[in-house]
């Protein structure tokens, strides 16, 4: 499947819906609307104003990994009256509910949606169900009105609504390599979707799957979430190039810094820069009153 060799590291999938829930035991949290069925967890049903998620309680040390998701998405809406999608998560924060698939907005880490809603209207140039990724280092905010098109490193179509076969995605991350393929035509063959390369991922980041419904809706479906690790060889100079990173970014791709907030003043200094305004004020009101003075002299002797 994937370079060099996969050892099993996670999973959620059929026969294991012990292992969710909110016990100390459990691997994984749902959130929200989401539902442990007997076969699968429903993110969303197929209702308005629905969001649910799934989350690994157990952060992910790998270097080089495979993430292989079984989902399905199906609901009674035709065609552009149903969403709004899912969305799948390596991300630093995790049981954040938010606007974006369900999850926070300005998160750190990477995101790939499957969007089914197009909400920009005018845009002809890509067909729904569709494919992107976004990697944030908390800076960005996901544009829904324009579905994501400023801050996606790429994307592809995938006709995944109402199909009567299974239908797959895999995020493989190698290298600082990021490959997002899909298996959705029921042939059980990988499709190319999405290759970036210089995606720089920190480790300990915590995997999650998410969904949300609006005016329009569907059921979400997560039938397995499969995660592997790649044993990958590296040359010396590939060790030194791939040192662990502290905060998501992409090469040639500039993302807006991070700034962090102003601590808030104590009474103590807040007093002394009132103080010494006002002492800075009241210097300059007589230093021009002396200087104004000093002008009406000069006038007064310039007429005698």
């Amino acid at each position: 499947m994937g370079p060099g060799c996969c050892s099993f590291f996670f999973c959620w999938g059929l026969g294991r819906g012990h292992g969710v829930g909110t016990s100390s035991s459990s691997l994984w949290n749902l959130m929200g609307n989401a539902m442990v069925m007997t076969q699968y967890i429903r993110l969303t049903p197929d209702m308005q104003s629905k969001q649910g998620a799934l989350w690994n309680r157990v952060p992910c040390f790998l270097r080089d990994w495979e993430l292989q998701v079984h989902f399905k998405i199906h609901g009674q809406g035709k065609k552009n009256l149903h969403g709004d999608g899912l969305a799948i998560w390596y991300t630093k924060d995790r049981m954040q509910p938010g606007p974006v698939f369900g999850n926070m907005d300005k998160f750190v880490g990477l995101g790939v949606f499957v969007d089914t809603y197009p909400n920009e209207e005018k845009q002809q140039e890509r067909v729904f169900p569709y494919i992107s990724a976004m990697v944030n280092n908390g800076s960005l905010s996901y544009d829904h009105e324009r579905d994501g098109r400023p801050t996606e490193l790429g994307g592809c179509t995938a006709i995944v609504r109402n199909l009567h076969y299974d239908t797959f995605l895999v995020i493989r991350y190698v290298k600082r390599h990021l490959t997002i393929m899909m298996d959705i035509d029921g042939k059980h063959e990988w499709r190319d979707c999405i290759e970036v390369p210089g995606v720089r991922l920190p480790r300990g980041y915590y995997f999650g799957t998410s969904s949300i419904t609006g005016d329009l809706s569907d059921n979400h479906d997560v039938i397995s979430l499969k995660l592997f690790e790649l044993t990958v060889e590296r040359t010396p100079e590939e060790e030194k190039l791939h040192r662990d990173v502290f905060l998501p970014s992409v090469d040639n791709m500039k993302l807006p810094e991070m700034t962090a907030p102003l601590p808030p003043l104590s009474g103590l200094a807040l007093f002394l820069i009132v103080f010494f305004s006002l002492v800075f004020s009241v210097f300059a009101i007589v230093i021009g009153l002396i200087l104004y003075n000093k002008w009406q002299d000069q006038s007064r002797k310039r007429f005698y």
